[in-house]
């Protein structure tokens, strides 16, 4: 799902052939190295390319280290993000069509229907990659203020791979048990929890969260397709279809949460989401928020290349879509991504951006990429 890009060397420089003299040659050796040391330093601050790992320098901001000098603090309860992070682990493994992923559904549709929302599920199905009878899936979409036709989109997968393909023990590799705390039940919990703030929310947008089906029924890696799910979400919405009673809509932007409950939380800029002219912009003011109310996890640096369901929502949907992702996750694909890896903290402050994003957006709107 994901690949670095080595970062570029600094080209290095030969001196010149010995002049008629030594004292000439040292002179113009001073002159060579001065000069190119200087236009090292200029061509450094203006260049605007990613030549690597580091990314574009965001907006001046002036970070605010402390919420007491601006009287803000994070509306979003930690302990209780935790806590629906913790029941989503204890239905056990949840991959796509088992019986943990049915729990789930009805424990997030319940959740979503009892803080406002219009709760739909976008059911489908797709090829058994093991054979056998088709996998049903199912896409849970939760919608608040549906009158308004300019609407943003928060997603995250919820269901978990079928098995712990990179854990250090071939057996588990093969049998293990995969709960995916940070890696499926992060970003659903990081949602539940924003959904108290979503009930009350009356600014200008509509809202809607869709927890994607299918993103890893993956038994095999060159064999099996990723990203069903927000796959089928994108194309049926290609076709623009009205809300019910409603005017036509579009999505503004999307963003996607994936692995963001790590204790240890690292969010660098996703490479993909950072070169895309259409989704540049909102990556660099999702990283501005952060650093405006001093969330120092989010990194404003480039760093990982993840192929995730915000692609396929841009290739099918044609949706500004980014995704936020800690990819420094050593429990990733191992029996070990339990809750005891996770934090709540972690939970609330990507929330906390978020939703400080979102207001936002009534006076500093992304640019219409449609």
């Amino acid at each position: 799902m994901a690949e670095a890009e080595p970062a570029t060397e600094t080209p290095s420089f030969d001196p010149e052939p010995p002049g008629k003299t030594q004292r000439r040659v040292a002179a113009v050796l001073v002159v060579v190295l001065v000069g190119s040391l200087v236009v090292h330093i200029v061509t450094s601050k203006l260049s605007k390319e990613d030549s690597g790992p580091e990314a574009e320098p965001l907006p001046t901001v002036t970070p605010v280290l402390d919420a007491a000098v601006t009287g803000s603090s994070n509306p979003l309860d930690a302990e209780r993000a935790f806590g629906y992070l913790s029941a989503i682990c204890e239905l056990g493994p949840r991959p796509s069509g088992s019986v943990g992923m049915r729990e789930q559904q009805e424990l997030v549709a319940t959740h979503f229907e009892e803080h406002g929302a219009e709760v739909r599920r976008q059911t489908f199905r797709v090829r058994n990659p093991l054979g056998g009878p088709r996998v049903a899936m199912t896409n849970i979409i939760a919608r608040w203020r549906l009158d308004e036709p300019d609407r943003v989109l928060l997603c995250a997968h919820y269901d978990t791979r079928p098995l712990p393909d990179r854990d250090p023990n071939p057996i588990a590799r093969r049998r293990g048990r995969f709960i995916g705390a940070n890696d499926g039940a992060s970003g659903v919990a990081a949602l539940m929890e924003l959904a108290h703030l979503l009930a009350v929310y009356d600014g200008p947008l509509g809202v809607d969260v869709v927890l994607f089906d299918g993103e890893e029924l993956v038994y095999v890696d060159r064999r099996d397709p990723y990203f069903l799910g927000s796959r089928y979400f994108a194309e049926a919405y290609k076709k623009r279809k009205p809300l019910p009673d409603g005017p036509p809509w579009r999505y503004r932007a999307a963003i996607l949460l994936d692995m963001v409950g790590d204790a240890d939380l690292q969010l660098y800029q996703e490479r993909y989401s950072y070169r895309n002219e259409k989704t540049r912009p909102l990556v660099l003011e999702v990283w501005s928020t952060a650093q405006r109310l001093g969330v120092e996890e989010f990194i404003p640096r480039v760093k990982h290349t993840v192929r995730d369901d915000h692609l396929a929502l841009q290739r099918y949907g044609d949706i500004p879509a980014i995704d936020i992702i800690d990819f420094d996750y050593p429990a990733w694909h191992t029996e070990s991504d339990t809750p005891r890896r996770c934090s709540g903290d972690s939970l609330a402050k990507v929330g906390w951006v978020v939703w400080e994003w979102l207001l936002s957006q009534r006076a500093n709107p992304v640019a219409d990429a449609s």
